[in-house]
């Protein structure tokens, strides 16, 4: 069982926003599917606060599916399914054999400012495709706004992430919604999180 410090203290304020999202759809059993699931504490913690939806983990290393394996099998958590493997960077038809217009809700967290843009593209393109209509995609990161990151902080943070690889970085949110906004999907709502962290909320039309 892997432990993100990170995700221990985030995942009660990630919870609550996840939560409110689906307030108004928590009469039925909804379907989601986490990208880039990493230790699991996320999601075994979102399955227990939320009872009323399934959660498919996926990540693209071994060593975070089998950290969420022991997750689910130490808190005996009923509602999270066996972690798959996914690359959200490949076409959505090979995404776990998923089929168009089945997710409720899809979540992504802290993944896009470790991705290159053909993974930001192949999110959204997924999302687009396996989404109902009138679901959702949240995403949670730290994020550029029209092409200037602020504060200094966080231009430290986007450099550290470009050292790791010269193709990640702090996407920009007009970029997002313009890729949302090509697969049928809006930015709905922007939610202000600690240590200028940012919830992205884009609902499919």
């Amino acid at each position: 069982m892997l432990l993100s410090p990170l995700a221990e203290r985030n995942w009660e304020d990630l919870c609550l926003v996840v939560d409110d999202a689906l307030d108004d759809q928590s009469h039925r059993q909804l379907f989601a599917l986490e990208l880039g699931s990493g230790t699991g504490q996320h999601v075994i913690r979102f399955a227990q606060k939320m009872p009323f939806v399934t959660w498919l983990p996926s990540d693209i290393k071994e060593e975070s599916r089998d950290s969420i394996k022991a997750y689910i099998a130490a808190t005996h958590v009923k509602n999270v399914l066996q972690p798959v493997h996914l690359d959200a960077s490949e076409p959505w038809e090979k995404w776990a054999g998923l089929p168009s217009n089945s997710c409720d809700v899809i979540v992504a967290i802290n993944l896009l400012q470790y991705s290159s843009f053909k993974t930001a593209q192949g999110v959204f393109n997924g999302a687009g495709q396996i989404l109902r209509q009138n679901a959702i995609l949240i995403t949670y990161g730290v994020y550029a706004i029209n092409g200037t990151i602020t504060p200094s902080c966080n231009e430290h943070l986007d450099a550290e992430i470009r050292q790791m690889n010269p193709e990640w970085g702090l996407p920009d949110i007009d970029v997002l919604r313009q890729l949302a906004y090509g697969q049928g999907m809006r930015m709905e709502r922007m939610i202000e999180m600690e240590e200028y962290y940012k919830c992205l909320i884009f609902r499919k039309l």
